[in-house]
Parts: C-alpha cells; structure tokens; sequence
C-alpha cells in the first residue's frame, strides 16, 4: 500500500478588510486620478495663474464652510474611539481650511468664465451632497465620506501649495490625520458587513463629488479657452 500524500487545502483569496479596501478605493478613484488635476500641478503656461485660481475659488466654496463634512459627522458621533479620530480629523482640517480661505485671497479673483450659473448649480448640489452623506442615518456613512476627505485631501493639499507658492505665500505643513489612524477608526466601526457597505457607499460619494469638481474645473478651462 502506497504511502498517503498530504493534501494541501487550495486556498482562495482572502477577504479584503473594510479599512483596506477603503484605502484602495482613495487611491483608485479619489481626484489624484483626474487628469485635470494633474494639468494643474504640471502647467506652466501663461493661463496657469489663472486655472489655479479657479481651482481654488471651486475649492473653497465646496469645503471653505463651516461646519463640514466631518464637523457634521462629529455632532452626531457617541462618545467612543470613532468621536476621539473625528475630533482629531476636525481640528486638522480646519487648519486646512483656514489654509484654503486665504488662498483665496492670495490668489486673486474667480476668473470670469462662461456658465457660471452652471459651475453654482453644481457646487449647490455636491455641498448638499455632502451634507447628506455626513448626516446619513446608516452606521458607517458618515464615517466612510470623512475618511474618503482626508485621505483625497493630500493630492488637493498639492494643489494648494503650488497655487500658495506661485501666489508667495508660506504653506503651512500639513497635520491631517496619518494613514494608520484612519484604518484604526475604520477598524473599530466596520464590524460587521452592514456598517462596512455604508462606510464604502459613503466613501464612493464623496470621492465621486470631488471628481466631479474636477470635472467642472476641466469644463470651465475649456470655456474659457485655456485648456
């Protein structure tokens, strides 16, 4: 009798965390992909100053406010480890957006450009979007746009200092909350499949909003004839 061969069990793929997936979805369909954005931090041709400072008026009118997503967020949020990250993801961004209101000023007035009342409906529409996303009832929505902000907000955060450079002014050193908290506030809430399909639906809309900023921001060059 032959001797007995060991069976190696096949293994499948393994399941993708919540907090990983989330990180992957940042990085696969957050605004670092937009070729506009891209446009914007490689030009230097004589509309650069001018696209930049429509980027950054665009910006400001979609995250300059207070409160924000995360401010929203954080008034509903228990007491517990998720409050403790959006306290800190509050207080970093707002440092943020003071970064981002003075830019405004730095860089100098909207350009005129074609369609404005356009440009206004759609700003309209991504601000309540992002309202509802931040006040969604659904565990883990919330949760899921504020991650999906502050890990977007790097490749903006570039943007904002190219324009704060070409306007001359200092740009202040970043402070948004690092990749490892965001997967530990992810961790503590996506613990079962429910809370991990709202933080993902709450991530895509918000990724989904900043792309369509870009969108317009494309749209507005070309109107203008710079693009």
């Amino acid at each position: 009798m032959g001797s007995a061969k060991a069976i190696n069990p096949v293994s499948g793929p393994q399941p993708v965390s919540a907090a990983a997936a989330q990180l992957e979805r940042i990085a696969g369909e957050g605004c670092a992909r937009h070729p506009y954005l891209n446009t914007l931090l490689d030009t230097s041709g004589r509309h650069a100053g001018r696209d930049l400072a429509d980027a950054i008026h665009l910006l400001c009118q979609l995250h300059g406010r207070h409160p924000g997503p995360i401010e929203m967020a954080l008034l509903r949020s228990a007491p517990g480890p998720i409050r403790s990250w959006l306290e800190q993801a509050s207080e970093s961004f707002e440092r943020e957006r003071l970064y981002l209101v003075r830019l405004t000023s730095a860089v100098g007035p909207i350009p005129s450009t074609p369609g404005a009342m356009v440009t206004e409906s759609s700003l309209l529409a991504a601000r309540h979007a992002l309202e509802t996303l931040a006040l969604s009832e659904r565990g883990g929505c919330a949760l899921g746009a504020a991650t999906a902000l502050v890990g977007d907000w790097w490749p903006i955060r570039r943007l904002l200092d190219r324009a704060a450079s070409r306007a001359g002014i200092e740009c202040p050193a970043p402070s948004l909350p690092d990749e490892n908290s965001v997967v530990a506030a992810i961790t503590a809430i996506a613990d079962n499949p429910s809370s991990a399909r709202a933080l993902a639906f709450g991530g895509e809309q918000l990724l989904l909003q900043h792309r369509a900023l870009f969108d317009v921001l494309e749209a507005r060059a070309e109107a203008r004839g710079d693009y």
